[in-house]
């Protein structure tokens, strides 16, 4: 087995065993990435010789018995919006091309206390209000499974560098289903938690009021403890809540025997292409197979929510950016252009009624899990569409249907494998579950992954060697 081909628990095992070492493991990664980064265009900045320096740090001191825990000498690399001390943060954009932060965001930190190493900052759509990945600035991130296809957005970079085994783990960001639908795409894990789970401090915003960071991973047990390094209260984070995390590695083998699954099986849900519906239903099969009692329901409420999601995004972005977008328009890309402009003119009677419906569907979506432990939907409605295809506009509007109504509620989701079409494309399963309830949407994640091989495959249209 290479070293790239283990999962990051793998790898952290061996490490602790000082079997491989974290410089070993790091030059691995920068010899792969040398090697095929070229095809698909994950990294906007590589950071190579400080992830030497570290991995050395890191073996230096492991073998003085000061071993930090599981991420001590794993290499990771980060969606390029995370802001790190001394490298370049551009969040895809023109307009931050030369900012170099003096201090890492708070969940950078915790990573590098840790002990990660940072291989580099990763592509992602334009300020990430796009789910293409197709920036004009720093080029296309290309999908492994088919290089003429999209990765998706905006974490795109992170999808593709996971699925190409260019990483063992990174961080998203998911204001309409950044994390999940690049997840779903290229055929790995991405966890959006509960809105205030996860430190926002230090990542450039999109939207306030829905921006969610969160883990993304080869396998479930990885998103699992990188969420258990990240997640928890920051004091000087306006956005964060202080609920106390779990402990989510506890439990995630207790399986889902006499849970009460649900399947979103109404017109809005239904309304995918057929091998995705397909693909969904046989999951849900699995988790009755597992001992789950399953039940086929109309979920009410997501159309309104993913509307009024998509009626807040490009109001927030368009704040944000207000001057950026009143002095140099013609800086953005035509596709972000079009939707902060279209943001900007919402009135606000529309935004208050978005705001509105948002307080609304918070109660009843979380209402919805006293009677089921976790609802199943397909992730994505589609599987990657063509780089040079629909605009990304049109794209946003397929790609965020199952995924937008989850950040205005601010629930927990996940999306992981749950097989392939037939153009051997990846099919994504979203689980939903409770707000806080990250630790039970593991738990079923992790008996879903366990009982399928799907999360297995990995991509053969690259160059490997």
């Amino acid at each position: 087995m290479e070293l790239t081909d283990l999962t990051l628990t793998e790898a952290a095992e061996l490490i602790k065993r000082q079997t491989i070492s974290p410089p070993e493991l790091t030059q691995a990664y920068l010899d792969r990435i040398a090697s095929i980064d070229k095809h698909l265009n994950c990294f906007i900045t590589l950071t190579g010789q400080t992830a030497l320096q570290a991995a050395h740090s890191a073996q230096n001191e492991i073998q003085q018995g000061r071993y930090r825990g599981p991420l001590h000498g794993i290499p990771i690399a980060l969606k390029d919006l995370y802001e790190t001390n001394g490298v370049p943060t551009t969040a895809g954009s023109k307009f931050f091309k030369e900012n170099v932060p003096t201090w890492d965001a708070f969940v950078v930190a915790k990573l590098k206390a840790a002990g990660a190493i940072l291989l580099g900052k990763l592509n992602m759509h334009e300020i990430a209000l796009g789910v293409t990945n197709v920036n004009p600035h720093f080029g296309a991130c290309h999908n492994p499974w088919n290089l003429e296809r999209i990765s998706g957005g905006s974490s795109g970079g992170s999808a593709s560098a996971l699925a190409a085994g260019l990483c063992l783990g990174s961080l998203g960001s998911d204001t309409g289903g950044s994390i999940r639908i690049p997840a779903s795409l290229c055929g790995v894990i991405g966890l959006k938690p509960t809105y205030g789970r996860v430190s926002l401090r230090g990542v450039i915003p999109l939207s306030w009021n829905l921006d969610h960071a969160g883990p993304m991973a080869r396998c479930v047990r990885d998103a699992a403890l990188l969420l258990q390094h990240i997640a928890g209260y920051d004091s000087d984070d306006p956005y964060s809540i202080d609920v106390p995390p779990d402990q989510y590695l506890n439990s995630l083998e207790a399986g889902v025997h006499d849970w009460r699954v649900a399947l979103a099986s109404d017109e809005f849900f239904n309304r995918a292409d057929p091998e995705v519906v397909q693909a969904v239903r046989q999951a849900a099969q699995v988790f009755k197979g597992l001992g789950a009692n399953l039940s086929q329901i109309e979920f009410p409420g997501a159309r309104e929510a993913a509307k009024a999601n998509s009626l807040m995004t490009p109001s927030d972005a368009a704040a944000f950016h207000r001057e950026r977008l009143e002095n140099a328009p013609e800086d953005f890309g035509a596709d972000v252009r079009q939707r902060l402009q279209t943001g900007a003119t919402y009135t606000s009677s529309e935004y208050i009624l978005a705001r509105r419906t948002q307080t609304l569907m918070r109660r009843k979506f979380a209402a919805f899990f006293n009677d089921f432990d976790i609802l199943l939907t397909p992730a994505t409605a589609i599987t990657a569409p063509m780089i040079e295809g629909p605009d990304a506009v049109e794209q946003a509007r397929r790609l965020t249907r199952f995924t937008a109504p989850f950040n205005l509620s601010g629930l927990p989701a996940i999306s992981i494998p749950c097989g392939f079409s037939s153009q051997g494309m990846p099919i994504g399963l979203q689980v939903i579950a409770a707000p806080w309830a990250e630790a039970k949407l593991l738990r079923a994640a992790y008996a879903y992954e366990q009982a399928t091989e799907w999360h297995t495959r990995r991509p053969q249209d690259i160059p490997y060697r």
